[in-house]
């Protein structure tokens, strides 16, 4: 093989890892695949002899190409996130045999997770994605950043905390979280107040996104329940197929025709919902291939 075959084929090994961290700094599995060959296209312009450690250095770069798209991105206000958009979920419904799938859905984190990191700035959430999920060293992300190693850490330090305050973390048993979501479809077809009071955490967030205007925010379990019409209609006029979104139970509700028309991602804390994000953007909806979906 030629030098540049080697380079590739060493890329290549390192493609999924990449794309999981572009996931977590972007939200979007578009642009970080972009990210990704971006990170290709620098390293082939790059004279390869120079790099002692590959992985680091592309991950180094990869971040450095998020940290730009994200400052790139129309300007936001960073203290509601009801004016962003869901980040794209992952979802599997049965075993995944892409080797890149693999990693991201094993590297996977909760949609409610990434929710936050959207209310992030580009250097907050850039300094914790890399230092706390992937233990790159401060002295790494400093110069990515333009800051000082101490800054970097006050950064990543500032996140945590807002991570920490709005982000929680479903419970740990598959099954448990599925006789939750299962609670919930039943009482929604029902469209059963009381029994989605009993389900429903007293605090639970609903996020709903169906794009053009951004996200719908429901706070409080009476809020959430009170929309038992619209959980019972949509319960049956689709079918409800159980799946694993962001690492957690999670549905995809299908027409007819088997076009997917909303994706729901749960969080479930001591047996109760505590947060619902409600994708039903059907431009972002329609790349989900739910063939292998099964109730």
């Amino acid at each position: 093989m030629t030098e540049h075959e080697v380079l590739a084929r060493m890329f290549e090994d390192k493609r999924g890892h990449l794309k999981s961290v572009a996931y977590r700094m972007l939200g979007s599995l578009t642009e970080a695949e972009d990210a990704v060959q971006e990170s290709w296209l620098r390293l082939a312009r790059t004279e390869s002899d120079g790099i002692d450690n590959l992985g680091g250095w592309l991950t180094t770069v990869v971040g450095r190409v998020c940290l730009d798209m994200l400052r790139a991105r129309k300007s936001r206000p960073e203290d509601s996130i009801e004016d962003h958009h869901l980040p794209d979920p992952l979802i599997s419904f049965e075993d995944e045999t892409d080797p890149e799938r693999q990693v991201l859905l094993a590297d996977s984190v909760g949609l409610a997770l990434l929710v936050v990191l959207e209310s992030l700035s580009p250097a907050e959430r850039l300094s914790f994605v890399l230092h706390d999920m992937f233990a790159v060293p401060y002295e790494q992300i400093a110069p990515i950043v333009g800051r000082t190693p101490q800054t970097a850490r006050k950064l990543a330090s500032q996140a945590r905390r807002r991570v920490q305050g709005q982000a929680q973390v479903s419970d740990a048993d598959p099954h448990q979280q599925r006789r939750v979501v299962d609670a919930f479809l039943a009482a929604a077809h029902d469209g059963d107040f009381d029994e989605l009071l009993r389900i429903l955490d007293p605090d639970v967030v609903l996020r709903a996104d169906a794009g053009a205007d951004g996200m719908r925010v429901f706070r409080g379990s009476h809020a959430v329940a009170g929309l038992a019409t619209t959980f019972q209609r949509m319960a049956r006029l689709y079918a409800a197929h159980h799946a694993v979104v962001n690492g957690a139970a999670g549905l995809v509700n299908t027409s007819s025709d088997g076009v997917v028309r909303s994706v729901f991602a749960f969080t479930i804390v001591n047996g109760r919902i505590t947060t619902m994000d409600l994708l039903s953007d059907p431009a972002r909806l329609e790349g989900i291939d739910a063939s292998a979906a099964r109730n």
